[in-house]
């Protein structure tokens, strides 16, 4: 079986292939300047474009991890995250508060999905 590695940088990649499985890295938002919301839906927007160039969609989502820095904007990350979704195919997924590595940082989310 053979695997194949997305968007590679100098500590991780981004996406990686394993047989009809896809992995995604944590991804974060870019502008941290964004509200809750705002950086919720930029990350779901970059999940969509990893799955893709890997040859899957949010249909195909097994499992999700996400972190927030205060469960305070859990509400309002879960009215973007449904929004998003596909209520048809529902993952796993956990919901957990951290400290992230850029305290402007409000959330990450890491996908596992099916080809």
């Amino acid at each position: 079986m053979s695997i194949l590695r997305h968007e590679t940088g100098t500590i991780l990649s981004l996406a990686v292939e394993n047989g009809n499985t896809v992995y995604l890295a944590g991804i974060v938002p870019k502008n941290l300047k964004n509200d809750i919301k705002g950086q919720t839906a930029e990350v779901l927007a970059e999940i969509d474009r990893l799955l893709a160039k890997a040859g899957s969609d949010k249909s195909k989502l097994l499992a999700v991890t996400i972190w927030v820095t205060d469960m305070r904007n859990r509400a309002l990350m879960n009215e973007v995250w449904s929004a998003w979704l596909d209520p048809q195919h529902l993952p796993v997924r956990a919901c957990v508060e951290a400290k992230l590595a850029d305290p402007a940082c409000l959330v990450e989310i890491m996908v596992t999905a099916a080809k």
